[in-house]
C-alpha cells in the first residue's frame, strides 16, 4: 500500500484542523412569541407554524 513520502508538518496540521469545529445552530425568532426556534420548525414553546396554530400545547 502506498505511504506519504514527506510528514505534514504541525503548522499545515493546525491550518487543516482550525476549520474542523462545532458550528453555532443559526436560530431565529418565533413571530407569535418571540422564543428562539430553528428555522422550518413548530414552535415548541406556542405551536404556531408560519402564523398558523399547528399543535396544541398544555400551558402549566
Amino acid at each position: 500500500m502506498a505511504q506519504p513520502k514527506r510528514r505534514w508538518s504541525k503548522a499545515r496540521t493546525g491550518t487543516k484542523r482550525s476549520t474542523w469545529k462545532i458550528e453555532e445552530k443559526n436560530l431565529g425568532t418565533c413571530p407569535h412569541c418571540h422564543e428562539p426556534v430553528l428555522p422550518h420548525r413548530v414552535c415548541a414553546n406556542c405551536g404556531y407554524y408560519n402564523g398558523k396554530q399547528v399543535v396544541s400545547v398544555d400551558e402549566d
